[in-house]
């Protein structure tokens, strides 16, 4: 068998040599076939990871609820009648629906004036509830904490701030007139707050107010004590404990909120339900086809390269006809021809394919070295080779390779002995 191999390596070797432009040609078309659909996957992977990493920044696993307008009558109310969502519907939703992980509420104020001495800016202000740290994803920086239950409950005068609001505030970290936040006194429509935290860093794709960083976020019950003209809720939130359960949720919010509320559970107007969760599931489908869509644009450039590699096996059977029937009159079998010219065709694309992936990998690491200071970098996310598109590459290579060699070795293998042997 080793010897087998040791012959066909030594004809490919020599194959090489004597058609040395066709080849080149050749296997320079298979690494731009095996570059194109490495790149396309690796930079396709590495987008719909960033993609659903940003999606997340919204908040996982929840829906965002708000109060609507009727327009169907129900047990003698007339249609048209809003439905405000004050803050006891909090307590009453996690008493009616075990199967919901956390419940949220939220007010929102613009236009406010937040200052730290000579800095001072015109901003969104959130009255929230504990639950909002893991909900939205708002987590804090090291050294500080998210707003908790004894805040809400004594009416504390804490603020916890978007990052970009504090670099605003407090400077770049880093730079030489940063402050540290933590600690410091701030200004919120002239009243004193004490900053417990900053945000970390993130990305978020979908926002209903305004990004979180660049907000001021305070306790729900303080936010209510300043702002008194604030009855109703911006936004309840919910996060689901099964997120294959959104509508089965929905549809119980409309029951158990139609009968707090007194309004029809089939009045899709009374409540707005904005489902996360299926525009997560959405996002992921849609990235995923575009995947699918790169892989064959690459696969498809592989093709013609294969096309190469098989017009290659087509001359090699012509020039090698004598050799062939030689071979078949001493006894060699058709499996065994054939076998030759798949393996040379399997080694043409297999040492194009090499190469293309040596280049690909060269290529992401060099793009992964630049730093995400740009606002395109950190959307492109980090391309990656991984173990699932190395072996779709593989596989196609050996496709390829098989097919582009089968039908040559086919040919050769059909030759008549004693006519190739008058072959000149």
């Amino acid at each position: 068998m080793l010897g087998n191999l040791s012959m066909i390596l030594r004809i490919f070797l020599r194959e090489l040599k004597s058609q040395k432009l066709r080849m080149t040609l050749t296997i320079l078309a298979i690494v731009w076939g095996t570059l194109s659909i490495t790149i396309l996957l690796a930079f396709g992977d590495g987008l719909r990871n960033q993609l659903m990493i940003s999606k997340k920044g919204l908040g996982d696993g929840i829906l965002l609820i708000s109060g609507g307008q009727t327009e169907k009558a129900y047990k003698g109310l007339p249609i048209g009648r809003g439905i405000g969502l004050r803050m006891d519907v909090l307590d009453y939703i996690r008493q009616q629906m075990p199967e919901l992980k956390a419940v949220g509420g939220e007010f929102i104020t613009w236009g406010q004036q937040v200052s730290f001495g000579s800095n001072s800016f015109n901003k969104k202000i959130n009255g929230v509830t504990p639950e909002y740290e893991y909900m939205r994803s708002m987590y804090p920086r090291q050294g500080g904490r998210f707003i908790n239950k004894l805040d809400m409950d004594r009416n504390r005068r804490v603020v916890f701030l978007g990052n970009e609001l504090a670099d605003e505030l407090f400077g770049v970290p880093g730079s030489p007139a940063c402050v540290d936040p933590i600690g410091k006194e701030i200004f919120i429509s002239n009243v004193p707050f004490t900053v417990i935290g900053v945000m970390q860093e993130k990305q978020q794709m979908g926002m209903y107010s305004g990004p979180d960083w660049d907000a001021a976020v305070m306790p729900i019950t303080t936010f209510k004590t300043m702002y008194t003209n604030y009855r109703y809720l911006n936004k309840v939130v919910v996060q689901l404990k099964d997120v294959n359960q959104s509508e089965s949720v929905k549809d119980r919010l409309y029951e158990e909120l139609g009968s707090k509320y007194q309004f029809d559970p089939t009045d899709r107007r009374a409540l707005y339900i904005w489902d996360v969760i299926h525009g997560t599931k959405v996002l992921n489908n849609s990235l995923i086809g575009m995947e699918v869509f790169f892989g064959i644009i690459g696969a498809l450039t592989l093709l013609v390269a294969g096309v190469g590699v098989a017009n290659i096996m087509y001359v090699a059977v012509r020039e090698r006809t004598a050799e062939i029937g030689v071979k078949m009159a001493m006894g060699a079998k058709r499996i065994h021809v054939m076998t030759q010219f798949i393996l040379e065709a399997l080694m043409i694309a297999g040492l194009g394919g090499t190469l293309g992936l040596a280049v690909s990998f060269g290529i992401v690491k060099a793009v992964n070295s630049i730093p995400r200071t740009s606002m395109a970098m950190q959307w492109l996310g980090e391309p990656r080779i991984s173990m699932t598109i190395a072996l779709v590459t593989i596989s196609v290579l050996a496709v390829i390779g098989l097919v582009s060699g089968f039908f040559p070795a086919r040919k050769a293998a059909s030759v008549n002995p004693v006519e190739s042997l008058r072959y000149e």
